[in-house]
C-alpha cells in the first residue's frame, strides 16, 4: 500500500468528537483503504482516531508512523479531553509533565516552543477518574501517546494538549459528545498556530541532504533499495564538497534510475581536496 504524501504532522485523538473540528478545518479525508483505524489525510497532515485507553493510543501511533511516516522529523500531537479536581470546562493546556498512573514513569516533553496556552502536569491511568487529583489533569492515553511517539521524532516535536471536559462540578458520566467537539472548536487557531511553530522548528533540525531526500521520493517512485542508495549518494555528495548546495536540473529525470545516474555522474565528475 503507498502513501506518497510529505505528511509533516501527525494528530492522534482517542474519540471521533475530539477529531471531527480537526477533520473539517484541516480539510481531511477518510483513508479508506485503511481498516484498523480511521484515518484523514491532506498532503501535510494525517490524523488517527485510536479509541480508548492506552493499548489503542500505542497501537494507533505505531501503525501509523510504520504505515504514513515519510519525513526525518515528523511533528506528533496528541489531543483530546481531560479532566481536573478546580480547572474551568474548556480551558486548554499543554502538557509539560507526564505520568503513567499504573507504572509510576512520569515523562517531560521538551518544551521550547513558547506554549500559546498554559502548561500542566497529567496523570494517565486505564480506568476513568471519578476521584481528582488535584496537582495533574487525567485521561487514558497520554503516557501512551509520549511513550510511544518517542520512538518516531524527537521529544522537542512532540505535543500533548488537552482540553477540560470534566471536573468536580460536571463528573466525566455527564460529559456529550457534541460538547466536547465544540470545546476542542473553540482552540482550532491555537492549535493550528502550535503546530505551525513547531513544523517550523523541524525544519531547522533536518538537514539540507533529509529535505532534498525528501522532495526526491515524492516527485519520483523509488523503490527500498533505490531510497538506500539515494541516501548514500547524497551523503557521498556532502563528504566530496563539504556539503555544498546540490541544485538538481529535473528536467530531463524521468524516473529514480536517471536521478541516481545523474547523481552517481555528478559525484564522480566532482573534484575532491583532503
Amino acid at each position: 500500500m503507498a502513501h506518497p504524501n510529505a505528511h509533516k504532522i501527525f494528530i492522534y485523538t482517542a474519540l471521533p468528537c475530539e477529531a471531527k473540528p480537526f477533520v473539517q478545518h484541516f480539510g481531511l479525508k477518510k483513508e479508506v483503504t485503511v481498516q484498523p483505524f480511521a484515518v484523514y489525510c491532506n498532503h501535510d497532515m494525517c490524523l488517527t482516531v485510536t479509541g480508548l485507553g492506552k493499548s489503542a493510543m500505542a497501537a494507533g501511533v505505531a501503525y501509523t508512523q510504520a504505515l504514513f511516516a515519510s519525513v526525518e522529523h515528523p511533528v506528533l500531537l496528541n489531543i483530546g479531553i481531560a479532566g481536573h479536581k478546580d480547572h474551568a470546562l474548556g480551558g486548554l493546556f499543554l502538557m509539560d509533565k507526564i505520568i503513567d498512573r499504573d507504572s509510576q514513569k512520569s515523562y517531560y516533553p521538551s518544551l521550547i516552543i513558547t506554549p500559546p496556552c498554559p502548561t500542566g502536569s497529567i496523570q494517565t491511568s486505564s480506568k476513568p477518574q471519578l476521584q481528582y487529583d488535584k496537582a495533574h489533569l487525567c485521561d487514558m492515553e497520554a503516557s501512551a501517546f509520549y511513550e510511544t511517539a518517542v520512538r518516531f521524532t524527537s521529544s522537542e516535536l512532540i505535543l500533548c494538549l488537552k482540553v477540560i471536559s470534566d471536573n468536580q462540578q460536571a463528573s466525566v458520566e455527564t460529559i456529550q459528545p457534541k460538547q466536547a467537539a465544540l470545546s476542542m472548536a473553540a482552540h482550532l487557531f491555537t492549535v493550528e498556530d502550535l503546530l505551525m511553530r513547531a513544523v517550523a522548528l523541524a525544519e531547522l533540525v533536518t538537514p539540507p541532504e533529509l529535505k532534498l531526500f525528501e522532495q526526491l521520493i515524492q516527485r519520483y517512485y523509488f523503490t527500498v533499495n533505490e531510497r538506500m542508495q539515494l541516501k548514500s549518494q547524497l551523503s557521498r555528495w556532502n563528504v566530496v564538497t563539504h556539503h555544498r548546495p546540490l541544485d538538481i536540473d529535473q528536467a530531463g529525470l524521468k524516473c529514480a534510475r536517471d536521478v541516481l545516474r545523474w547523481l552517481d555522474a555528478r559525484i564522480n565528475g566532482t573534484d575532491f581536496y583532503l
